[in-house]
């Protein structure tokens, strides 16, 4: 059986260090330690958000990407373009290009999960169903799930 293709986007790095959120940093320390039945992608669109952290916060976060050394999808028109239909279509907020561009990456490479801890604009049911509008639209017709760590742990 194959292994998922799961993108992890900037909140699921983050949570592995989240002392002020222990029960979601428990799942994420959980999903890191099954994290070798998946293969792993992330963007450098992640690499920008960590490197705005503190220069403490930036390290922990670059020497934990570079531990579990996921795929580094590379940029592409077509996920700009992606990016600017969800926030065009109010599916997300015009500021928030960065969760714009992490749907467009996994879109775009046809991966299977898009993991994040972020409920507002992505781990959202109303937001993924207007996604997969689009995506549909667009001739993307691989489901991508949105979901947070949580809903991995513990598969086989």
């Amino acid at each position: 059986m194959r292994k998922l293709k799961i993108y992890l986007d900037t909140s699921v790095w983050n949570f592995f260090f989240a002392d002020d959120a222990p029960e979601k940093k428990e799942i994420t320390l959980s999903f890191f330690n099954e994290i070798s039945q998946y293969d792993i992608y992330t963007s450098a669109i992640v690499i920008e958000e960590i490197s705005r952290a503190s220069t403490e916060k930036k390290k922990l976060l670059l020497d934990l990407v570079k531990k579990f050394s996921p795929i580094l999808l590379n940029p592409d028109v077509e996920i700009e373009r992606l990016a600017g239909l969800y926030q065009s279509r109010g599916i997300i907020p015009l500021k928030e290009t960065d969760d714009a561009l992490h749907i467009g990456y996994s879109t775009f490479y046809e991966l299977d999960i898009l993991l994040s801890w972020n409920y507002k604009h992505l781990a959202n049911l109303q937001k993924k169903q207007k996604i997969a509008i689009v995506n549909l639209e667009e001739g993307y017709h691989k489901p991508l799930e949105i979901i947070t760590p949580y809903e991995v742990i513990g598969n086989e």
